[in-house]
């Protein structure tokens, strides 16, 4: 009974199934980890958003800044942009009942028994694991009894420096941005959160965010997304990059947990 993560979706939903069938999952044995960025940019969103939400089995998704976007797309308080692929969703007849299921996934998923965290961006360096969830959780909180004002208040790069004693909003935008954007820091530990590029091309002074990581991780295995430029390499044995970049015109990406395999397919033309 082995439990999968599988990199960005971002509604490649043909990828996706032949990457099922290819690791021969069994929906009624298996688990299925998704670490977010399930919609947007790929051709089969909606599709994708169905797929999840009628699972039988074990599935667990975090999410991304991609389904943030669209939760905020869908309450008006974000325009589409040119590259935005979600229109299907949000003319579809079961648009609410999809949206009130991704409401309803957390930003950090841990299980105790695998020794493994899954999120989508990362987790900011300086918190232990235990602040890790409990951050989360303030912000899932948030999701499911504020939605509204969570969504205008959520965009924003300030504060990029974090201070255990942020308040409000502030402290709210960190923790989503650590999560589910963040790539690299600079020196004062400070979100970079223009950087989208190569490990080879960080700006002097900055490191990816899990060279950072405190040595409470260094036991713990952790599988993320969001950052396609690393093409799947972290140089680090306990944290592994699944996002190959599949919208891209790259890879889907799988990673058994049990043990260590990973398998890919291309994307479809």
């Amino acid at each position: 009974m082995p439990t999968y993560a599988i990199g960005d979706l971002q509604g490649c939903y043909d990828e996706f199934q032949q990457l099922l069938e290819k690791i021969h999952f069994d929906e009624a044995k298996d688990t299925l980890w998704l670490v977010g960025d399930l919609v947007n940019r790929g051709p089969k969103s909606l599709e994708v958003l169905r797929f999840c939400k009628n699972f039988q089995g074990q599935l667990h998704a975090v999410l991304g800044n991609h389904d943030l976007h669209l939760l905020a797309t869908a309450k008006g308080v974000r325009k589409q942009s040119p590259s935005d692929t979600m229109d299907q969703i949000l003319q579809a007849p079961d648009c609410d009942e999809l949206l009130a299921w991704l409401q309803q996934r957390p930003l950090l998923h841990y299980d105790k028994s695998l020794n493994t965290i899954m999120v989508h961006a990362g987790i900011y360096p300086l918190w232990t694991l235990s602040q890790a969830k409990a951050y989360a959780q303030e912000v899932e909180q948030q999701l499911q009894n504020n939605l509204d004002e969570l969504l205008q208040n959520m965009y924003g790069n300030v504060p990029g420096q974090w201070q255990e004693n942020l308040t409000g909003w502030s402290r709210l935008r960190f923790i989503i941005n650590a999560f589910t954007r963040m790539r690299a820091l600079n020196a004062d530990n400070s979100l970079n959160l223009a950087f989208d590029s190569s490990l080879a091309d960080l700006p002097s002074g900055c490191a990816p965010w899990f060279e950072k990581l405190l040595p409470d991780y260094a036991a713990v295995k952790i599988v993320f997304g969001h950052w396609a430029a690393l093409q799947g390499v972290t140089n680090k044995p306990n944290v592994f990059a699944l996002d190959t970049g599949c919208v891209w015109g790259n890879a889907l990406t799988a990673r058994c947990l049990e043990d260590g395999k990973q398998t890919s397919v291309k994307r479809a033309v």
